[in-house]
């Protein structure tokens, strides 16, 4: 059953995979918020854990930094593991509109990548998120009295961008932040029937050049797991 990428046995992985960047926070998210976890990957170090969240089984799984590393994992899971949902936590970095701690539930995602656009013959695909997700996440985030904004993500190759004024372009069309997966994760869902959602916190905010504490990080970054595995749960 392995792949190249993933060495996890056929049936290791729930329904529902929650992705994050890091494999190290994969692992704090099991150790956390799981129960009866077992580590399903190693391979490469991009750490992978099932387990049960309120009695549901759930899998959590790194998925790297960029479009390419996510949609390689995503596309493994989804077509050799039978994985139905992926939901991506993440960091992202506010534009107006957003402040510093808000959750961004990204209904889609523009990107500087030419990755969507070669999967529709040059032409251009708008991949979005799940809106069965969508609502979950917004229910589970306002039930917790969080601040949740839903709207338009950009997923940049570049986390050092060369591009002059792509922050002032991306603002003007209403875009909320700026991160490095979720275009990625959408088109590979899109393309291989699959549901995906990206649920986002704003770490540090691009216009203001504001950036969260360590504890607001840890307070944060924990409230966005618990949106992402109550949406995994309901």
């Amino acid at each position: 059953m392995s792949t190249i990428h993933i060495g996890a046995p056929e049936g290791a992985f729930a329904k529902t995979v929650l992705f994050p960047g890091d494999p190290l926070r994969a692992k704090f998210i099991a150790d956390t918020f799981l129960s009866e976890v077992v580590q399903v990957n190693e391979i490469r170090n991009m750490l992978a854990f099932t387990g049960n969240f309120h009695g549901q089984r759930v899998s959590v799984m790194g998925s790297g930094m960029g479009i390419p590393s996510c949609m390689l994992y995503a596309k493994e899971l989804i077509t050799e593991y039978g994985v139905k949902n992926i939901i991506r936590i993440g960091t992202a970095g506010g534009l107006k509109g957003t402040q510093l701690g808000d959750l961004v539930v990204a209904l889609s995602a523009s990107t500087d990548s030419m990755v969507n656009r070669s999967r529709l013959l040059g032409l251009d695909f708008a991949p979005c998120a799940d809106f069965e997700l969508v609502r979950r996440a917004v229910d589970a985030g306002r039930s917790r009295k969080l601040t949740v904004r839903t709207g338009m993500c950009f997923s940049s190759d570049y986390f050092y961008s060369p591009i002059k004024d792509l922050y002032d372009h991306v603002e003007r069309m209403g875009i909320l932040c700026v991160e490095m997966e979720a275009a990625g994760l959408y088109g590979v869902a899109a393309e291989y029937g699959a549901s995906a959602l990206a649920i986002l916190t704003i770490s540090d905010h691009i216009r203001t050049g504001e950036e969260m504490t360590a504890e607001q990080r840890q307070n944060g970054l924990r409230q966005m797991v618990e949106v992402a595995l109550e949406t995994a749960c309901m």
